[in-house]
């Protein structure tokens, strides 16, 4: 299970509507940080998958949902639960420091 694409469109159904936490990645194309964190992100959505829902959001295309909740550095995380963001790291970081920074809202 590989990490999903939202976009401005979908994002009320797939992020703020699920049933489960999710980890939102706003992205680019143009950031490298931000294809760092693919694989990372992609492991964690095959960990988790039961517990946490990984999707990501390209900045440049979906600029509403990127505007709604203010997001200016690339790569921006944010955790959703119920429909509300509960949590928001900035910038690329290794995969066990995710998942500590993760603990408190799986």
């Amino acid at each position: 299970m590989g990490v999903a694409e939202v976009t401005d469109a979908d994002f009320r159904a797939e992020v703020l509507e699920s049933d489960l936490p999710v980890l939102v990645e706003f992205t680019a194309d143009w950031c490298p940080p931000c294809r760092q964190m693919g694989p990372v992100l992609s492991a964690l959505a095959q960990e988790e998958g039961d517990r946490l829902k990984v999707v990501q959001l390209d900045v440049d295309t979906n600029p509403d949902t990127t505007n709604a909740y203010k997001v200016l550095s690339m790569p921006t995380f944010m955790v959703f639960r119920n429909g509300e963001p509960v949590k928001a790291m900035v910038g690329a970081r290794p995969r066990r420091r995710l998942l500590e920074e993760l603990s408190d809202v799986l």
